[in-house]
Formats: C-alpha cells, structure tokens, sequence
C-alpha cells in the first residue's frame, strides 16, 4: 500500500472514530500532497511524499521554538500534536550510530577528496536519510566528518 492510500485509509478512519484533531492534521497532510502533485503536475510517489512530510514536521518544529519564545504554549501543543501525528507516517528515526554508518557510506561511494565535495556526498546519502532524521544536522556532521578525513 502506498504511503498516500495509507493517509487517506487513516483520514476515513479518523472520520468514522469523530476524531476531529487528528482528521484535521490529516486533511493538511493530503492538502500538502496534492499541492505538490498540482504544482509539478506529477503523481508523488512514496520518497517525494516523505520529502513533503518531512518538509511539514520541519516548519512545525521551526513554529514550536517560536510559539515557546513568544509564550504560546497552547499553540505550541497544537504543533506538537501535529508532530506526532506527521512522524506516524514517516520511517523510523536514525539511530547515531546508524546516521554515522551511512555517511561514511556515501563518502565512500561519492569518491569524495576534500571538503568541497559536501555536494556529491549529500547527494548519495540523501534519498537514504529523507523522513529519518534532521537534515540540517545531517549537512553539519557531513561537514565535520569530511573537514576530520581532509583538513586544509
């Protein structure tokens, strides 16, 4: 079953249980999909759909820390809510050692001899990673790894 169909089975579940909050989390999951698909004029298939997926628990993430800053804590709980029920969707998260594993992995396979080659490595080890952990943090320990194997 592809990732989108499991959404929409999950959306009419949600509808038949009166689950107000979680049906409402899931129509802008389905919302941000076809946006997508509108957009580019393209059916998503299961990676691009956990791009957009990873995509929302970003945005909403970024939103808590401001929500929490500001004083919102009842907002905050809202996206904090809307976190948990994105990630059900999204593949399990990375262990350190797992992530670690994988990024000498793609320096490896990329043929990567300096640090200017954080582009080639990203590209390999992206489509493993996407929905399975924080991309920014992912390009930081890319950059410190390929800094440590060629310094200068």
């Amino acid at each position: 079953m592809s990732l989108k169909t499991r959404i929409e089975e999950d959306m009419k579940a949600a509808m038949r249980a009166r689950d107000k909050e979680r049906l409402g989390v899931i129509r802008l999951i389905l919302a941000a999909i076809k946006q997508r698909e509108v957009d580019e004029r393209i059916t998503l298939d299961d990676t691009q759909a956990l791009v957009v997926l990873d995509k929302m628990v970003k945005q909403r993430r970024d939103s808590i820390s401001q929500y929490e800053a500001a004083g919102r804590s009842d907002l905050a709980r809202q996206e904090a809510f809307e976190v948990g029920v994105i990630q059900t969707y999204l593949p399990a998260q990375l262990s350190e050692a797992e992530l670690d594993a994988l990024i000498d992995q793609a320096v490896a396979e990329s043929g990567a001899s300096s640090a200017k080659d954080m582009g080639k490595v990203m590209a390999v080890l992206k489509p493993r990673v996407q929905g399975r952990t924080d991309m920014g943090a992912v390009g930081t320990k890319v950059k410190n790894k390929l800094a440590a194997l060629f310094p200068g």
